[in-house]
């Protein structure tokens, strides 16, 4: 029996990824960890030279960047190390689409050469690998998304935020996995499969649709990434792969030049996408969006807000010091968004976090989801999700007759277009609650809320998006921090009250016994959100909430891992 197209296109590419990942590089197929050994984070350890291992584990961004603008190491050697990490971490996880290590270890040889005859860096992010989301165009390279019907179709000139990388000194050296379309939250597909957790790989998610840049952020496998949010995928994969992440607002970072799988401006109709920096501490999310400030996007991309100085005016940072020591910082709290009640383990979290903050002067002001309503944002954001009909994502996935992935055959239908009538009356609703979700404002500096109300799920099991999608709909920037783990005490609670309806009903099934004793030891993270246009805020909320964990020894159970 003939192969179908999109297995024939599945064939090929994986045979094109393979030849592109040196086979010295891997670990060779009697030395792989066995099924049953589930964190792999150190694994590489036994492949890399320790010379390879200093240089991946032992730096963050910018004390790396100032390690090769002293000569400590060149480019090519910083290259080389993180590239071997990304493959092995591949060969583990999955975490790759398109490995573009030849490209890179010329960019670093040029990069070295550049060093060596100026005496000057090219820019701040000179010699450093960095990681990008497949949906970002690279110049002859593939942007498949997950999907078949786009493979072999090569991006004619790069995404504009990957020109700026360039310009800075960075290096690309691979892209990385999504769910087919990016509409899922686990990401999985049929040309490259499944990514797994470096933590788990057998019981909880990866996350998507930024699943394979988280996971290979949390394997150090790069020295940031990037990845894009439309529901909550820079959010989630940073919380369940033990990392840190930002969503910004609209208008801040270009994303002009992505594949999508989608009719060029859906965002605008539905909900927009947009494009947030994942990495393992804080400081370097914050010099990420210091280069995209300084990179003026909007002199290159019409839709990126003309604003100087909004992530470097130093009104944010003097002003929630100057709060925080006279002990007036105020701290909203959502307890739950007012659907889907959080289990035990998130709400254990959020009460110790916050009995935290007021240790240290803090005030916490609850904020009520349905007064606020911030109950009504994620039945809105489903509406937003399917305004456009899906008709032309699915007829492109149905081309090569490829299958839907399982998550997305129950989910994604074809749908009639939404009418101008509905649109208009589908944004009326939004600008009532952006309107009424303002007045919470005047009372708090940023907000916290669970990033979902449940732990890290297994795999194809995450619920009710609607704790990060509401933050897309009402265009805030948004924030994860480590917290601390699940701890065997929390399987002994139950949730308790009634039942508030189906995604709270899905959500309690989360909590079977069966399921619960999977959680002990996963991740407990916390959302930090800010207004609307103060990314630099959410960012200094996301310290202080940090400081917070540390200075209490890492938080509940064993701690955060970044």
């Amino acid at each position: 029996m003939a192969s179908a197209a999109w297995e024939v296109i599945r064939d090929r590419k994986l045979e094109e990824q393979r030849s592109r990942i040196p086979q010295e590089w891997l670990i060779p197929a009697d030395k792989l960890p066995s099924e049953d050994v589930l964190n792999v984070v150190d694994i590489p350890r036994g492949v890399l030279s320790s010379k390879e291992i200093h240089i991946t584990e032992g730096y963050n961004a910018l004390n790396l960047a100032a390690a090769i603008r002293n000569k400590e190491y060149t480019a090519v050697e910083v290259t080389i190390a993180f590239c071997k990490r990304a493959a092995i971490s591949n060969q583990l996880l999955c975490t790759l689409t398109e490995p573009l290590f030849t490209s890179a270890i010329s960019r670093a040889r040029v990069l070295d050469a550049y060093l060596a005859r100026t005496g000057n860096t090219l820019g701040p992010l000179h010699g450093l690998p960095i990681s990008i989301k497949d949906t970002f165009d690279v110049a002859d390279v593939d942007s498949t998304v997950g999907i078949s019907a786009l493979a072999c179709h090569p991006a004619s000139e790069n995404a504009s935020l990957v020109d700026l990388l360039l310009a800075a000194g960075a290096v690309i050296h691979c892209k990385t996995n999504v769910p087919q379309s990016m509409l899922a939250l686990d990401s999985v597909n049929n040309i490259f499969g499944r990514t797994l957790n470096p933590l788990d790989r057998k019981d909880w998610t990866a996350g998507g649709s930024s699943g394979g840049e988280a996971a290979l952020v949390a394997m150090r496998g790069c020295v940031m990434g990037v990845g894009t949010d439309v529901g909550g995928s820079v959010r989630i994969p940073a919380f369940v792969n033990g990392v840190v992440g930002l969503k910004p607002g609209k208008g801040r970072i270009s994303a002009k030049g992505l594949t999508t799988g989608q009719l060029d401006a859906s965002g605008k109709v539905g909900m927009e996408l947009v494009v947030g920096p994942i990495a393992r501490c804080l400081d370097d999310l914050g010099l990420f969006m210091e280069l995209v400030e300084a990179g003026r996007m909007w002199e290159r991309d019409p839709e990126v807000l003309s604003q100087e100085t909004w992530w470097t005016r130093p009104g944010e940072h003097v002003r929630m010091e100057e709060k925080l020591q006279q002990g007036k910082l105020r701290v909203g709290v959502l307890w739950d968004d007012g659907n889907v009640v959080p289990l035990p383990p998130v709400k254990n979290m959020l009460h110790s976090l916050v009995e935290k903050l007021k240790s240290r002067g803090i005030e916490t002001v609850p904020i009520d989801p349905h007064a606020s309503g911030f109950s009504k944002c994620q039945g809105l954001a489903n509406k937003f999700f399917s305004v456009e009909g899906g008709g032309h994502l699915l007829s492109l996935i149905e081309s090569t007759g490829e299958p839907l992935i399982p998550w997305l055959a129950t989910r994604l239908k074809r749908k009639q277009p939404a009418t101008i009538d509905r649109f208009r009356a589908l944004h009326a609703q939004k600008l009532g609650l952006e309107t009424q979700m303002l007045k919470i404002w005047k009372d708090v500096d940023f907000l916290l809320c669970p990033v979902a109300p449940h732990p890290v799920p297994p795999p194809d099991r995450w619920n009710a998006i609607g704790y990060t999608s509401a933050f897309v709909l009402l265009d805030y920037p948004a924030g994860v921090v480590q917290v601390g783990t699940v701890e065997a005490e929390d399987l002994k609670e139950e949730v308790k009250g009634d039942v508030r309806g189906e995604w709270d009903r899905v959500n309690r099934g989360l909590w079977d016994e069966e399921v619960r004793r999977g959680y002990v030891g996963s991740l407990l993270a916390v959302q930090v959100v800010g207004p609307k246009g103060r990314e630099r805020r959410c960012w200094e909320g996301m310290r202080v909430v940090e400081e917070v964990v540390r200075a209490e020894g890492g938080g509940r159970g064993n701690g955060a891992r970044l």
